[in-house]
């Protein structure tokens, strides 16, 4: 009788043990099916901030003529009344739905206030991204995201009622600004929200396929909006998004809410980052890949016109047919980054010398369907390198370094700013001195002469993460849900996932004890597998 009672006890005791292993369980794929919705949403909040980003810097371009007519005295910056110079319509004066061209060829001071006003934006770019990129180390991304959202707010509010060049100046410094802590926090969140491969080449791809998207669509939305509501609409109207998006931000993480900065690690200083020697590989790729982009756009629309006789149409729709190669490589590159990942380096240095070849082409054409043929290869090959390269920038941080973007990404966002910020000023004073094809000649030779730098990179994929971050991102068995969800993610996909919501506040503090005693030499220490 005491041995059938025993028996049930024990029995009673194996299945309450089973119901709360149970319960554990759902507890855990509920938490991380959170986390995985969330940094869903977390990637839309990010793509539509780098898309706003991107569609306010162009948004102005066939807005400016007015501007300067209004500068002269000789037209209306209010409203859509008044055509400007090179984008009348033949016969009813109207103004073209294309793009202006960029900048105006108005002449002289005009032409370098243009330049300057489109440079403005990269030069403070350039200037406040070291202080981002530890500002965002040091305090997590969500709250430089959501102050970069509101900076873009401002400035896209101050673009709608700005009546002169100083106001246009001032609100496309602050658009700088603004892009400074939201472009490199938005990347940064999501090489860190989406830790492991494929799926963070994947969601950076989607970020880079916005870029593109906002570049190429912002002109006609200015021109359209600009024609039929006057100038005001187009850039309250991305205010408005630009509103909504921030809320969404806050509604997903809200940064004064989650102890999640709390549970990192402190990242590697900036400084320490720039002078390592596979970091300044990457950057100094994207900024050369990027310089024939950047040095076209200001110089292409008067060598059509000069050279080949191009119609306003024509020039308006120069960049319109590149984006479809440049979305095009974005996703050959990220499915062969998933079949072949240890070919990253080849994949940035075929683009590079596809952007070279190219940049060679351009001088060469003497008609608009010639002159589609390398504008498309060069933003291919851009798409290729910039596909490759930004995953494998977060890659070495993690094996070489700590796992906190902030300080990586803002020297990526540095390398671009190079060359945006050069590109309106420098361009036209080469092109005046040497002439298009020498300008075009020398860029093409820059990328080719640059691609076999990437050979560098070639054992990149070998590195593993040092003994002591291992032995604590790793190794350390779970302590609450929190943690128990990390390990889970790690033996699945080599590294984390952070849940939303609680899960965050769930207790790391022998994660926080253990990395306390690691020194910043260990954590930048690494070895070939």
């Amino acid at each position: 009788m005491a041995e059938a009672g025993g028996a049930g006890r024990a029995r009673a005791a194996v299945a309450r043990l089973s119901e709360a292993v149970g319960e554990r369980r759902r507890r855990l794929g509920t938490a991380m099916g959170e986390a995985r919705r969330q940094r869903r949403l977390l990637l839309m909040v990010v793509c539509v901030a780098l898309l706003l980003d991107n569609m306010l810097y162009m948004v102005i371009v066939p807005i400016i003529p007015d501007y300067i007519a209004a500068m002269r005295g000789g037209g209306r910056p209010d409203g859509p009344s008044a055509p400007a110079g090179g984008n009348e319509s033949g016969g009813g004066g109207n103004r073209s739905l294309l793009p202006a061209r960029y900048p105006p060829a108005a002449g002289g001071n005009e032409d370098v206030q243009i330049g300057v006003l489109f440079a403005s934006k990269a030069m403070l770019q350039l200037l406040v991204n070291p202080l981002s990129g530890t500002l965002i180390d040091r305090v997590g991304y969500e709250a430089p995201l959501l102050a970069g959202l509101a900076i873009m707010f401002l400035a896209t509010i101050t673009f709608a009622f700005a009546e002169n060049y100083a106001t246009l100046f001032a609100a496309r410094s602050l658009q700088g600004m603004g892009s400074a802590f939201a472009d490199t926090a938005g990347i940064a969140l999501i090489a860190d929200r989406y830790a492991e491969e494929p799926a963070r080449s994947r969601a950076l791809g989607t970020a880079l396929a916005c870029i593109s998207f906002g570049s190429l669509a912002a002109p006609p939305f200015g021109g359209v909006l600009y024609e039929f509501a006057g100038k005001q609409v187009p850039f309250l109207v991305l205010a408005c998004v630009c509103l909504l998006d921030g809320l969404l931000l806050l509604a997903l993480a809200p940064p004064c809410a989650t102890g999640a900065r709390a549970n990192m690690p402190v990242g590697t200083p900036i400084h320490r980052l720039m002078v390592d020697p596979y970091i300044a590989v990457v950057a100094g790729a994207l900024a050369t890949c990027n310089i024939p982009l950047a040095f076209l756009e200001p110089t292409i629309a008067n060598w059509m016109e000069e050279s080949m006789g191009a119609s306003d149409w024509e020039v308006g729709l120069t960049w319109l047919p590149a984006f479809f190669p440049h979305v095009l490589g974005v996703y050959v590159t990220v499915r062969l980054a998933a079949a072949y990942p240890h070919l990253q380096w080849f994949y940035g240095a075929l683009g590079m010398a596809v952007i070279g070849a190219s940049s060679c082409l351009v001088p060469a054409c003497r008609n608009f369907g010639q002159v589609i043929v390398p504008l498309c290869g060069i933003c291919f090959g851009i798409a290729l390198v910039d596909t490759a390269l930004l995953p494998t920038l977060a890659f070495l941080v993690d094996v070489r370094h700590v796992s906190v973007y902030g300080s990586v990404y803002a020297i990526a966002d540095i390398s671009y700013s190079v060359a945006y910020a050069l590109g309106p000023i420098v361009a036209g004073q080469i092109v005046h001195t040497m002439g298009f094809a020498q300008l075009n000649l020398g860029m093409g030779l820059a990328n080719v002469l640059y691609a076999p730098v990437l050979l560098l990179l070639k054992n990149v994929c070998q590195m593993k993460p040092s003994h002591s971050e291992r032995n604590i991102l790793l190794e350390e068995g779970p302590k609450g849900l929190y943690d128990t969800i990390k390990m889970e993610e790690r033996k699945g996909t080599g590294k984390s996932l952070r849940p939303a919501g609680k899960a965050e506040e769930n207790g790391m503090d022998s994660y926080r004890r253990d990395l306390a005693g690691v020194s910043e030499e260990d954590s930048s220490d690494y070895e070939y597998s």
